[in-house]
């Protein structure tokens, strides 16, 4: 009671007069989230490591078209104002994002829906989209990999360390969690995919094939995050799937590219 108490006073002071946060608690969770638009087609948005709403979503949010979409974003457990407490990884945690994303969708009472994840979210689509194939009518994803290899180790070596990240990419996280709270969490999240790797890699290579919602796979051919196996990986062993590219694009295609992106969801999610 104490808790679905707390949700109901931070809803209150996270709505605004554009956008309206709400909080729902499941299963003694504290999720917050946004729901926005009044479109038949239903999406929801699953941020990368780390992220919340409008971290990884604002071109979506305030770009896509409203009268054609209904957009769900949201902060996964343990990120951004579903807090506290704070993540706590391990091996499964790309599930867990991929159980209660499911489960957020059915508190709002929306049964058919598609799916934009980026990154870590991308992963946890996939997850869900074979979970529940059923429900999940097209799926977009980028910057996300099905498995973890001994070069993405040592990539993911090269990040875990925030000092050295660029302000640009760090202060907005930095705001969120302060400097020492970014730094814990970013370890926290490398040893959680170290942990993966050690037992051979597979974060859901086999849901692969249990996945039917035809989905877009988007990449930026400079991703230094994600090497381009990835991917081409994806688009392989994905039974309705197509690669888009960008060739200039990094890791957050979304972001720097956020009106060609926005396009080219719109035109894959009503008229492919």
């Amino acid at each position: 009671m104490k808790l679905l108490n707390v949700c109901r006073v931070v809803r209150r002071s996270m709505s605004s007069s554009t956008y309206k946060e709400n909080t729902v608690n499941i299963e003694g969770h504290c999720i917050n989230y946004l729901k926005t638009g009044e479109g038949s087609h239903h999406i929801i948005c699953l941020p990368g490591a780390l992220g919340t709403i409008w971290s990884d979503f604002k071109p979506q949010i305030e770009g896509l078209d409203k009268t054609k979409f209904t957009i769900v974003a949201w902060d996964p457990i343990g990120y951004g104002k579903s807090r506290p407490p704070n993540r706590e990884f391990n091996p499964r945690f790309y599930h867990k994002d991929a159980e209660f994303s499911a489960k957020l969708m059915e508190v709002l009472k929306i049964e058919k829906y598609s799916m934009l994840g980026w990154s870590d979210g991308g992963i946890s689509a996939m997850i869900q989209a074979a979970a529940t194939p059923d429900r999940v009518k097209k799926l977009v994803i980028w910057g996300a990999n099905a498995h973890i290899t001994d070069k993405d180790m040592k990539l993911y070596e090269g990040i875990r360390d925030t000092a050295k990240w660029s302000e640009k990419m760090r202060t907005p996280l930095e705001m969120v969690y302060g400097a020492e709270g970014l730094r814990d969490m970013m370890q926290e999240w490398y040893e959680a995919l170290d942990q993966i790797y050690k037992k051979g890699g597979d974060i859901c290579k086999k849901d692969l094939l249990k996945i039917t919602a035809p989905t877009l796979i988007l990449h930026g051919n400079k991703d230094p995050v994600v090497p381009d196996e990835h991917p081409v990986f994806l688009d392989e062993n994905l039974k309705n799937a197509r690669l888009h590219r960008f060739p200039d694009g990094k890791h957050n295609v979304h972001l720097r590219y956020a009106t060609e992106f926005n396009k080219i969801v719109t035109d894959f999610l009503l008229h492919e």
